[in-house]
């Protein structure tokens, strides 16, 4: 895995910490553990999916859902890494 830069400069984990060995137990099968690495995997995982098809299906809208994936995502991300630090 690829240290995070910010953690050895810094000190503390980026709000992305955690993704890549999330990432690595999702290719795995361990969903559950996936989720408890970083609970931001799922919704990332689906705002990439719809993210390829608007790219692939041009005939489809997908921008009303690929928002609503960002902003869960993004909620996602920040309630977890406001929580590491509790």
């Amino acid at each position: 895995m690829l240290p995070c830069i910010n953690k050895q400069l810094f000190g503390f984990e980026c709000p992305g910490c955690g993704l890549q060995r999330a990432a690595a137990l999702l290719f795995k099968g361990d969903f559950a553990g996936a989720f408890e690495m970083y609970p931001a995997i799922y919704p990332l995982c689906f705002l990439f999916v719809f993210l390829f098809l608007d790219v692939l299906w041009k005939k489809r809208n997908f921008s009303g859902i690929t928002a609503g994936l960002a902003t869960i995502s993004t909620v996602f991300i920040l309630c977890n890494y406001i929580l590491k630090f509790l």
